[in-house]
């Protein structure tokens, strides 16, 4: 006997059916919930698991395993850890850069095959640069526009000792 992935009834001869995609093996009483795909003897119903080749689900469930394993974050890693950070003083860094290289904005920007507008907004911090444009401007200038791994986040970190106090400690409740 089996029992109905639907109700958890008892039944003696499955019925298989798809239900917004997935099959399920049902008895006869819910087979009405969806789209009946074939009837099942229970001898063959470990079929559902084979590895052959020649059903759709075979070669889908292989697609998926291989691709899980293909070097995604660990768990419990964030996956902005690897990404490398702008420096927040990117701007600072192209102007100096460019003055050390005697090059003008326009002339740094005709090097460049960019506008000399866009130069003049990221020295200006008006505007971030792309990953090409950050490439480019690094090769370009002998520099670094990331942050690296040296720099930590500040905005945790506090200078004050404090008083101890906490939120709730501020805070009038109206009860």
């Amino acid at each position: 006997m089996v029992q109905c992935e639907m109700c958890g009834a008892e039944t003696s001869s499955p019925t298989t059916i798809t239900v917004e995609g997935a099959e399920l093996e049902v008895c006869d009483d819910c087979t009405d919930f969806g789209t009946t795909v074939r009837t099942d003897d229970t001898e063959s119903t470990s079929t559902k698991y084979s590895t052959s080749t020649g059903g759709s689900s075979g070669s889908s469930a292989g697609g998926g395993s291989s691709g899980g394993s293909s070097g995604g974050p660990t768990p419990g890693s964030d996956m902005y850890d690897d990404v490398d950070e702008l420096a927040t003083d990117y701007n600072e860094r192209i102007r100096e850069a460019r003055e050390a290289a005697e090059l003008s904005q326009s002339d740094l920007a005709e090097q460049l095959n960019l506008k000399a507008s866009l130069i003049r907004k990221l020295e200006h911090g008006d505007t971030l640069p792309s990953d090409d444009v950050q490439r480019q401007l690094e090769r370009a200038l002998d520099i670094s526009l990331s942050g690296g791994a040296g720099e930590t986040d500040t905005e945790w970190e506090s200078d004050d000792a404090g008083d101890g106090l906490t939120l709730g400690d501020m805070v009038k409740r109206r009860d």
